[in-house]
């Protein structure tokens, strides 16, 4: 059956969101299953932030990488490439005997992973216009949710049926399923619905990394996004970790609950897309309609500071708003680069956004692992993630300029500095 223009573009998105599902499933599996495979291979508090520090520092690396090869080999090509890696790195984590080869995995899976979102912003830049880009970015980012949702319950169940290594076997499995429906379903537009002249464009496609990084918009970009992926990617990985410490849960009690706030989250993603989409449709310019979602979405995060405070049915309340607040940043503050650059640039900007968030992360585990391991509590931590968006939304506020699409003049002013 033929599709519409119409109906061909919003498939697309849900193409894509399956993608960023199965990817933030992929990196779920281990912080689900790390009370299973410890019976296994031993794994201390400082240990657990190396693998996942391991794969975040990767993700981050091939953020960029895999920004520039999008750009460079376009969409289609490029996450069938990306993807098939990051299924065959996942499915080898159910091979580890060890801490090493353990590590070595997750390494490799970040690699894979670091093009995702890239891919995301690009599919969305070449299929979608722009009043509509935040809501598509927040169907896109609410596939992390989707992945986390299932992961929890998922996992658990494999756990307990066939034992930890299935877990991974499972996950790559489903990843390679899905190279097969992209090869077969989708297809490359050229950019005509983007506001940039092909003048831009082509301008767009010669900046360098220096040039880009040079600018003002994407050096405070990266940072706010350093700044909420430093505390996103600690409630990421931590929390299944947290409730089995010190709430004292075990498998069958996280997999019952420990979905709940990535369920919020994924509501979290959409409403913030719609929300900024709406106030575009009412009249705000680009350059509000942006920043007044990201301070919404900043603004509730310190919640988190009270989770050591409360009884264990608030803290998963607290979590819930958390991880809202946080996806409908996320995906907002990845619309950035569609909203500003051609679609020549985007690959490469969105993957420099994405390098920053994940260096964050890599950073703030090990600060967090090594802090539990010398005595600190998890009270510490939640004060200090409870900052960091307001840090990032401040930086933007201050920093980042007007967001509104770059010109050929713009781009030619750039190249001349």
């Amino acid at each position: 059956m033929q599709r519409s223009p119409s109906e061909t573009q919003w498939y697309f998105v849900v193409l894509v969101t399956a993608a960023i599902a199965i990817s933030y499933f992929d990196r779920q599996t281990l912080p689900v299953a790390i009370k299973a495979i410890q019976r296994t291979i031993p794994i201390s508090n400082r240990q657990f932030s190396y693998p996942t520090s391991a794969f975040l520092l990767a993700y981050a690396v091939m953020y960029i990488g895999g920004g520039r090869l999008l750009d460079r080999l376009g969409t289609r090509l490029g996450f069938t490439l990306i993807m098939v890696w990051w299924s065959v790195a996942c499915a080898l984590q159910g091979l580890a005997t060890g801490f090493t080869l353990l590590l070595v995995a997750l390494l490799l899976l970040g690699m894979g992973e670091g093009g995702a979102f890239p891919a995301a912003v690009r599919v969305v830049a070449e299929w979608i216009e722009p009043e509509k880009r935040s809501t598509a970015m927040g169907i896109v980012n609410a596939g992390t949710a989707v992945g986390s949702v299932l992961a929890a319950p998922t996992v658990t169940r494999i756990v307990l049926t066939l034992g930890w290594r299935w877990v991974f076997f499972f996950a790559g499995g489903v990843g390679l399923v899905w190279v097969i429906w992209w090869g077969i379903s989708y297809r490359n537009k050229g950019p005509a619905v983007s506001s940039n002249t092909l003048d831009a464009r082509v301008l767009g496609e010669q900046l360098t990394f220096a040039e880009l990084i040079g600018m003002n918009s994407v050096r405070a970009v990266v940072f706010a996004k350093f700044m909420s992926d430093s505390a996103w990617y600690f409630l990421l990985l931590w929390l299944p970790k947290y409730l089995y410490d010190v709430r004292g849960f075990d498998v069958k009690h996280v997999g019952a609950y420990g979905w709940i706030p990535y369920a919020a989250s994924g509501v979290g993603s959409f409403v913030g897309g719609w929300y900024s989409s709406r106030l575009l449709r009412n009249g705000r310019s680009l350059d509000a309609a942006r920043k007044i979602a990201l301070g919404l979405s900043a603004a509730f995060m310190p919640v988190v500071m009270l989770v050591p405070l409360v009884p264990v049915q608030a803290a998963i309340l607290l979590f819930s708003v958390a991880f809202f607040c946080q996806q409908s940043w996320s995906g907002l503050i990845m619309t950035v680069p569609a909203d500003i650059f051609p679609l020549s640039a985007v690959g490469t900007v969105s993957g420099l956004v994405g390098f920053g968030g994940a260096i964050g992360g890599v950073i703030f585990g090990l600060v967090a692992g090594g802090l539990l391991d010398h005595g600190f509590g998890y009270g510490t931590l939640f004060v200090l993630v409870g900052t960091f968006h307001l840090i990032g939304y401040t930086t933007i506020l201050l920093f980042a300029g007007k967001i509104q699409p770059l010109r050929a003049d713009n781009l030619r002013e750039i190249e001349s500095q």
